[in-house]
């Protein structure tokens, strides 16, 4: 009996089966991919929305008459007589510009001025003597001077803070939301681009709106500047040796396996091992970018080692070959021709390293540098890397844990400038790697 046959351009049974499997699984691809970038939306939307309101804030102008019979008692303008009025000298100044500010435009409040002048942070007054102390020359005039509002006022005029909030509260009062409406009417009270948040430093619990990140992102800059002197060159030459100069024996292979093993030890256990031998042992100052730097430059090492040593793979042997053919010795081959042709790989695997060491936090939490508030920028290089100071990630780690939804807020702001940072090192790592790299 014959056996009939269909045309080959028929599906069969089976044909038909594996077309509908490869339709699944393009269809499971499609899923995943969307999902990712669904949760991608997600994340980025939350981040925005919650920490943009950091990147404004809320200030009020006054007009602040700068009495000398308050500041220079003696009239002789000398700069340690003024100096010794205390920011309690100061506070009497701003209750009377609230007085003269309700007077003046008839405000129906039954706040009192010094009642009143509670919706100023509390480091109005400080503010306002380091302006005093920088130019006497204002004293026994009247200037507008620009203060901060405190959290609750800033929360409230944000969305933050509802009246039903405040019900017992001790920080704001119904009255005082009253009268900060009518100041935004008047466009006494308004919100504006919060300059001191990228420039300025962390503050105490009492005063969240006078927060800044600015000596954070200082703190980062120069721990980077250590983890790329101190990584760079030795994470290359190790790389240089165990590829090209090293022998092939079970030392060798020792050294590639833990190399191997510390890339994915977690970061924290080099926290731990910076504290011992650091601070512990070497007596080092703590919470100093130079120790936080060396910590995460050993954290970063093993990266940039095998990046490195994959870059140095990558060039074809037939480089080396017509290298040593012509002459040149395996140190000019290594440093002339295999190099150069790596040397792109090798900037995309540093910087991919130094962005990660960027977003740690474990191995500064044990080194102290989530403990320390630093109050002012260093003025020197020296300064920079031996004082004390925080970095981004640790800043926003001791923000998040704090209670004042103020600094709940800086804390996502935070995480926009950090991860502002993050994507500006991996787009330059890609945009290096394109401008250098050399197809055979």
């Amino acid at each position: 009996m014959a056996h009939e046959t269909g045309s080959l351009s028929e599906a069969t049974a089976l044909s038909r089966k594996r077309r509908a499997a490869e339709k699944r699984y393009r269809l499971y691809g499609l899923v995943a991919i969307s999902i990712g970038l669904l949760m991608l939306v997600i994340l980025l939307t939350t981040i925005i929305t919650k920490g943009v309101t950091a990147f404004q804030q809320t200030y009020i102008t006054l007009d602040i008459e700068l009495l000398e019979s308050k500041l220079d008692k003696k009239g002789n303008r000398d700069i340690n007589d003024i100096k010794k009025v205390s920011t309690f000298g100061y506070a009497p100044l701003t209750k009377n510009s609230f007085e003269k500010l309700i007077s003046a435009n008839n405000l129906n409040t039954a706040l009192s001025p010094k009642k009143a002048s509670k919706i100023l942070s509390k480091s109005a007054a400080s503010e306002l003597r380091n302006f005093v102390i920088n130019d006497t020359s204002v004293i026994g005039r009247t200037i507008s001077f620009e203060f901060l509002t405190n959290s609750w006022i800033d929360g409230y005029l944000k969305g933050r803070i509802n009246r039903g909030d405040i019900q017992n509260s001790k920080n704001v009062s119904p009255e005082q939301l009253d009268l900060v409406d009518e100041l935004v009417k008047l466009g006494i009270v308004e919100k504006k681009f919060n300059l001191s948040f990228l420039l300025g430093s962390d503050a105490s619990d009492m005063r969240p709106e006078a927060a800044g990140f600015g000596v954070s992102m200082v703190g980062s800059f120069y721990m980077m500047l250590v983890v790329l002197l101190l990584s760079l060159p030795v994470g290359v030459a190790a790389s240089i040796y165990l590829e090209e100069f090293a022998p092939r024996n079970w030392i060798t292979d020792i050294i590639e396996v833990n190399i191997s093993n510390l890339a994915a030890v977690p970061s924290i256990v080099f926290g731990i091992l910076g504290l011992a031998v650091f601070i512990n042992f070497m007596h080092l100052p703590q919470s100093a970018p130079f120790v936080g730097g060396m910590v995460l430059t050993l954290m970063t090492l093993p990266t940039i080692i095998i990046s490195t040593r994959a870059s140095l793979k990558s060039v074809p042997p037939s480089i080396r070959d017509a290298a040593l053919g012509v002459g040149a010795s395996k140190m000019q081959t290594v440093f002339h021709h295999v190099l150069p042709l790596a040397a792109p790989g090798i900037l995309t695997g540093t910087i991919i390293g130094l962005a990660q060491a960027l977003g740690e936090t474990a191995p500064l939490l044990l080194i102290g540098m989530i403990g320390y508030i630093a109050s002012n920028m260093p003025s020197t290089l020296l300064e920079g890397l031996a004082s004390p100071n925080s970095a981004m990630p640790a800043q926003i780690y001791e923000w998040a844990k704090r209670s004042d939804p103020a600094f709940y807020e800086r804390a996502w702001g935070g995480i926009i400038i950090l991860l502002i940072f993050l994507v500006t090192m991996n787009t330059l790592a890609v945009i290096l790697r394109r401008r250098f790299e050399r197809r055979w």
